[in-house]
């Protein structure tokens, strides 16, 4: 889960302030972003409460919007999900592990190894780095994920050790999502080009912050959510894959880019669940595909904070865009593509306020498409030189 999203402007449909009818009965409010600068260190140091992003929010927020006879819906599917959704796991011992791409610390040759690392690092523009970096953090932040599925009502792991195949999904799918980070900390750590005590600083800024998509604890929304960051995070790490081998770095090529395919992997169970859901309950879950598109998709590390620049978020997912990592097409091609693999359009049995919000996902796409294209020279316009803690203070384009 990792990938950063990028936002667009709400369209605000009337139509979709319930998910069932009597039981949700205001939307979420708008975020209230406090905007305070960063304490001081020696503030942070002597008041724990002090300790967290600027850009942490301040929201009332909707929760447990599903009804409870739902939670009867996720019970049934018991079944059907170890046989859909649990196969699509790898087994421990066919996985890859971080170690099978680093040096070995126990052999002769590991000094060599790490030299071989900094050597093609050099060769590789900060730009790039600026970007790694921050999906690298992004992927640490994995205990504020797992955290965030477990609050979803009738799918939650309730002993963490729970034997239902929801909760197996969750405990395995976080432990395939660690791999993640650990190799790509390690592997940047080695390369030398960067200031790794503020990378961890950053890491920690965000899990001790967490996020908040807007999902209620309600797993129509969750799993909208988690399909959505699943195929960024796979076009992401993808990208990243791709510009690695364009700088001469293989073996880091071939790191993201099995991240890239295990990321596949898991937007293809997330998929299956709202497939599934679309097919047992389709007025729902389209108000719940609205409703998400409608509050957008919230940016799991949007609460990034290195401890120095307020908008380190913003700055990396601008160096993104600018470099093709990850764009704003790439969130329409998204929807896009969601809106097809569901086969939204065709959808029927719809109730009246069920084929409202079926016209306005539909429509999404084209809009995203105009509004990126009116971004595009705005983007130029307001381009500029920032530095970055990451790299030791280093100014990229913006």
């Amino acid at each position: 889960m990792m990938a950063l999203m990028l936002s667009f402007p709400p369209q605000n449909p009337s139509c979709f302030c319930s998910l069932d009818s009597g039981t949700r009965k205001t939307k979420s409010s708008r975020i209230l972003m406090t905007l305070s600068p960063p304490s001081k260190p020696t503030e942070v140091k002597n008041d724990m409460r002090k300790q967290r992003s600027p850009l942490e929010v301040e929201i009332k927020e909707v929760t447990h919007s599903m009804h409870p006879e739902k939670q009867e819906i996720f019970k049934s599917l018991e079944k059907w999900a170890e046989d859909n959704i649990l196969t699509l796991l790898k087994p421990v011992e066919s996985s890859w592990q971080p170690q099978d791409f680093l040096p070995d610390p126990s052999a002769e040759g590991f000094f060599d190894g790490i030299k071989q690392i900094r050597d093609r690092a050099a060769g590789i523009p900060d730009e790039y780095y600026v970007c790694l970096v921050g999906n690298m953090i992004t992927e640490e932040a994995l205990p504020t994920y797992q955290t965030f599925v477990n609050t979803l009502d009738g799918v939650r792991d309730e002993t963490a050790s729970s034997l239902s195949s929801w909760a197996r999904w969750t405990r395995m799918w976080s432990a395939e999502e660690n791999r993640h980070g650990d190799v790509l900390h390690r592997y940047l750590y080695l390369s030398g080009r960067l200031n790794m005590r503020q990378i961890e600083k950053t890491i920690q800024y965000l899990i001790g912050s967490g996020m908040n998509v807007h999902a209620e604890n309600n797993p129509y929304l969750g799993f909208i959510y988690t399909s959505f960051q699943e195929r960024a995070t796979f076009i992401s790490h993808g990208n990243t894959a791709r510009h690695a081998k364009d700088h001469g770095d293989l073996l880091l090529a071939k790191i993201c880019g099995l991240i890239a395919a295990d990321e596949k992997r898991h937007e293809a169970a997330y998929t299956k669940i709202i497939e599934k859901l679309f097919e047992i309950d389709p007025d729902t879950t389209m108000l719940a595909l609205a409703d998400m598109m409608e509050k957008r998709i919230t940016m799991p590390a949007l609460l990034m904070f290195d401890g120095q620049d307020d908008n380190v978020f913003n700055h990396y997912s601008s160096v993104a865009q600018r470099i093709g990592v990850y764009t704003t097409k790439d969130y329409g091609d998204i929807m896009e593509f969601f809106v097809k693999r569901w086969n939204v359009e065709e959808i029927t049995g719809l109730s009246g306020e069920g084929r409202r919000a079926q016209d306005y996902v539909c429509g999404l796409p084209q809009r995203i498409r105009r509004m990126d294209e009116r971004a595009q020279e705005r983007r130029v316009k307001q381009s500029h030189m920032v530095s970055f803690s990451w790299i030791f203070n280093r100014s990229v384009l913006v």
